[in-house]
C-alpha cells in the first residue's frame, strides 16, 4: 500500500511539534528549578526525552534553545491576553505582563544574567515585531516601516532593561509586579505622551 507523503509530511511535522514542544517546557522546568541556564544539553535533552543531536537539530545551540523557551513562554501565556485587554488599557496590559515576568522570576533572572542574554534580547525583538503586527502599537505606526523597526528595536531594548534591574533589585522575593507596571508607565507618559489608563 503507498502512502500519501502529505500523511507522512503532516505525521513528521506532529512529532517535530512535540520534540520541540519537549524541549521547551524542559527548559523552563530545568532553568526555574536551578535558577541559572548553566545546565549541559544532556540534561535539557535528557528531560525531554531525547538526544543532544535532536537539540543542535532543532535549536543549534543550548543559548538558542532558551531564548526560544522564553518567547514560547510569553507567546504562550501572555500575550493571547493583550487583545482581551483592550488597546486602550495600557495599565492592563504593562500589569498582566509585569504578573507573567513575576510568576516565572526564577526562569527570566537566570536568563537575564545567563550567556543567553544576547539571544533572548534578540528574539525578544523579533518577538515583539510579530506582536506589533498582530496588535499595533499608536506610537510606531506613524513611522516609516524602516524607522519603527529601528524604534521598535530601541523600546524593547529599553524595557528589557528596566526588566533586568526588576528582576535583579531582590533575589531572595518574588518581585513586585506593581513596581514595574508604575515604571514602565512613568516611562511610556514621559516619552510618548501617552495616558496611564
Amino acid at each position: 500500500m503507498a502512502t500519501d507523503s502529505s500523511q507522512v509530511t503532516a505525521v513528521g511535522d506532529r512529532r517535530v511539534q512535540r520534540t520541540r514542544a519537549a524541549l521547551l517546557a524542559a527548559a523552563v522546568r530545568l532553568v526555574s528549578e536551578r535558577g541559572t541556564t548553566s545546565i549541559a544539553v544532556t540534561d535539557l535533552a535528557e528531560a525531554a526525552g531525547v538526544s543532544r543531536q535532536v537539540v543542535y537539530l532543532q535549536f543549534g545551540d543550548r543559548d538558542s534553545l532558551l531564548a526560544a523557551a522564553a518567547v514560547e513562554l510569553a507567546e504562550r501565556e501572555l500575550y493571547p491576553l493583550f487583545p482581551d485587554l483592550g488597546a486602550d488599557t495600557l495599565r492592563a496590559r504593562v500589569l498582566a505582563a509585569a504578573r507573567h515576568l513575576a510568576v516565572h522570576h526564577r526562569f527570566y533572572r537566570a536568563l537575564v544574567t545567563g550567556s543567553c542574554s544576547f539571544a533572548l534580547r534578540t528574539a525578544a525583538i523579533r518577538s515583539f515585531d510579530q506582536l506589533h503586527r498582530q496588535t499595533p502599537v499608536p506610537i510606531l505606526d506613524a513611522l516609516p516601516p524602516r524607522d519603527a523597526a529601528v524604534a521598535g528595536t530601541f523600546v524593547v531594548g529599553g524595557v528589557m532593561a528596566v526588566i533586568d534591574d526588576w528582576l535583579l533589585a531582590d533575589r531572595e522575593r518574588e518581585p513586585d509586579p506593581l513596581v514595574l507596571t508604575d515604571r514602565l508607565l512613568a516611562l511610556a507618559v514621559t516619552f510618548t505622551g501617552l495616558r496611564r489608563g
